[in-house]
């Protein structure tokens, strides 16, 4: 496994003499239904054709399984994708298949059918739409030799994906969770009082970490402390919904990054790996590293929020009389900008996520990257960075602005997201250094 990881990316981009001018270019939201990414006749990397295609079906209602994160699918059908690729052009050593391809067979074809085997497998209920998506992709690919014979790489390569996967704890049902009663203890949070979601994700089997803790955050600060009542105080004054301390810029801030946020760092990793004019083997190690990246970050992450369960801050707020800290003063009535997601607050989902993204894709195209990024939460609104990590810090401050997180809960989540994202680069998933020009 370990040398898999060194290598998985570690040519990603090196030598490829990309261009260093980078367009500003929108990330497109995710495309209504009847608007299926793969076309016939489109010239868009394969790759990013099936990212798009799974995006799709994550963000339409009832397609994605209410106890499975979205990140796991992302990742199989991206590490199938990859070694598939590997497997024909042997520019690397695999993520974890063992497949030897004729270096004759066609890579488009090998990605297609190893993105539509595993989909076909993670969503059976979809199985006619998946199967029109790939004949729409595979038609792309010329008839003959090379295309039957990147077909049969891709379908191997799947199966021993899925295999691998096998028992991990994916399909397992929830931890059922019983919220605290004393303060700073996990409560269900209004409007909807909804049960705590993901509560087994912590017991899934890592993709890439040793283990769902290698990278826990040390305890929140205690409740009696001034780092707590100054980072409660923020919240309060920030992310309130009528009558908070934000700018106009915040408030859109605190909304525009509502949708899933690896959603959204996919998107722009499509962004930047069409800004690049990426070749179909640099685009699959990019996207397998992105998502490997992201699905372990996901454990991580609730595997801290479930160890320490500490409130959100609407409770926090509403009973800060019971805190013991002389700094904080109750509200019962404070109301956050965006409805409180179900599960604990510590650490941050959206500054892990987004920490590790920027790392990611910093390392391999370099951070001072121009892009534009739209939101399905503000239709036609847009918001544009220079950098990768100029959007991480909007993207984990936002949780703030909208009530949800503290800056505690944000600081502790860009850490193990660096952290996440920094044993994948020490394990030289990607290259260090940014895109070799």
């Amino acid at each position: 496994m370990k040398r898999a990881l060194r290598t998985l990316a570690v040519a990603a981009l090196a030598g490829t003499g990309l261009l260093t001018a980078m367009p500003s270019t929108g990330v497109a939201a995710p495309a209504v239904r009847k608007a299926r990414a793969a076309r016939p006749g489109t010239a868009v990397d394969p790759v990013v054709q099936w990212n798009r295609i799974l995006l799709d079906i994550q963000a339409t209602p009832g397609d994605q399984p209410a106890t499975v994160h979205p990140t796991y699918e992302l990742a199989i059908m991206h590490a199938a994708i990859y070694d598939a690729v590997v497997a024909i052009d042997h520019s690397a050593t695999p993520y974890v298949t063992s497949v030897h391809g004729p270096r004759s067979a066609s890579l488009a074809a090998a990605a297609d059918a190893a993105a539509h085997d595993t989909l076909v497998a993670l969503y059976p209920r979809l199985r006619t739409q998946i199967d029109q998506d790939y004949a729409g992709l595979i038609a792309q690919v010329a008839a003959g030799s090379r295309k039957s014979q990147g077909v049969r790489v891709g379908r191997r390569v799947a199966a021993r994906i899925l295999a691998r996967r096998a028992n991990d704890g994916s399909g397992a049902a929830p931890v059922p969770l019983q919220p605290g009663t004393k303060p700073g203890d996990y409560q269900l949070t209004p409007p909807a009082f909804a049960q705590p979601v993901f509560t087994h994700w912590p017991l899934v089997r890592p993709f890439t970490l040793w283990r769902a803790d290698q990278f826990r955050p040390p305890p929140p600060p205690a409740l009696a402390s001034a780092k707590y009542a100054a980072a409660i105080n923020e919240v309060k004054a920030l992310g309130m919904a009528q009558g908070s301390t934000r700018t106009p810029d915040q408030t859109q801030i605190g909304q525009f990054w509502n949708p899933p946020i690896w959603a959204t760092w996919n998107r722009i990793a499509q962004t930047a790996a069409l800004g690049h004019d990426g070749s179909l083997s640099q685009n699959a190690r990019t996207f397998a590293a992105l998502d490997l990246t992201f699905a372990d970050s996901v454990i991580a992450f609730y595997d801290g929020k479930y160890a320490y369960r500490l409130w959100r801050p609407v409770t926090a707020i509403r009973s800060a009389d019971t805190d013991g800290n002389p700094d904080t003063v109750a509200d019962p009535n404070w109301t956050p900008l965006s409805t409180t997601a179900p599960d604990p607050s510590y650490p941050g989902a959206h500054g892990t996520i987004s920490a590790a993204g920027a790392d990611v894709l910093a390392s391999i195209y370099g951070n001072d990257f121009p892009f534009t990024v739209t939101s399905t939460a503000l239709p036609g609104v847009e918001r544009s960075f220079v950098s990768f990590s100029e959007a991480a810090e909007e993207a984990s401050v936002s949780r703030i602005y909208n009530g949800n997180h503290s800056r505690i809960d944000q600081v502790a989540g860009e850490n193990l997201g660096h952290d996440v994202a920094g044993f994948v680069l020490h394990h030289d998933l990607v290259p260090r250094g940014g895109v070799a020009h």
